[in-house]
């Protein structure tokens, strides 16, 4: 479980990420800082992944110092570069997902909602709890294709010391997966999600 609550930390500190975006919009301190002489304006969006991304990964160590102190273990140095690795590219794609969110709807009820409705599902749909193995067929397929469990697996490989790029971390329905794969696919979705929102900002902070 141990991976599963380390992924669960930083994911939900990214899904938040836009809650404070969100409140700036609406109080008005957005406005303040569009007319500001600002370089570029992305800086706004950049200074909030930033910040959650740095908040994440320190939440994340803290848990993982804890774990360690009450025995779990420690993934090592080649481990711990894994670990980190992967909640970075699940925070920078959950952040830009939360940012985007954030730019629009029109008001922060919507936008808590959203968060309360993606959050535990999410959870539940992965391999926090349970590995695929001993889920109903179609839960499996939600939790093979769920992107936490990309970043579960490869994070508990490291706790056990079995990691490698070429090992497989995944039996998913689909097919076995790599850790490479995993890792993988959280880049191509982090990519996606920012590209993606891009022509948001673009009106948005115009």
């Amino acid at each position: 479980l141990g991976a599963g609550v380390i992924v669960f930390t930083a994911f939900s500190a990214a899904l938040n990420a836009g809650l404070p975006v969100m409140f700036d919009r609406e109080f008005g301190f957005l406005n303040r800082l569009l007319v500001a002489p600002l370089r570029s304006r992305y800086s706004i969006v950049l200074a909030s992944v930033l910040y959650i991304t740095s908040l994440s990964l320190v939440q994340s160590l803290a848990i993982m110092a804890a774990a360690w102190g009450l025995g779990y273990g420690w993934p090592g140095g080649a481990g711990l570069l894994v670990v980190l690795l992967t909640l970075l590219l699940l925070v920078a794609a959950v952040t830009a997902l939360s940012l985007g969110l954030a730019f629009a709807l029109p008001g922060h009820i919507e936008l808590i909602a959203v968060i309360f409705v993606a959050n535990l599902p999410l959870l539940f749909a992965s391999t926090a709890l349970a590995p695929i193995s001993f889920m109903p067929s179609w839960l499996g397929w939600l939790a093979a294709l769920n992107p936490l469990t990309f970043a579960i697996e490869p994070i508990r490989a490291a706790y056990l010391g079995q990691f490698s790029l070429n090992a497989v971390v995944l039996e998913a329905p689909y097919g076995s997966l790599t850790a490479a794969q995993c890792l993988s696919a959280l880049l191509i979705l982090s990519a996606a999600l920012f590209v993606s929102i891009r022509p948001l900002l673009d009106r948005k902070l115009s």
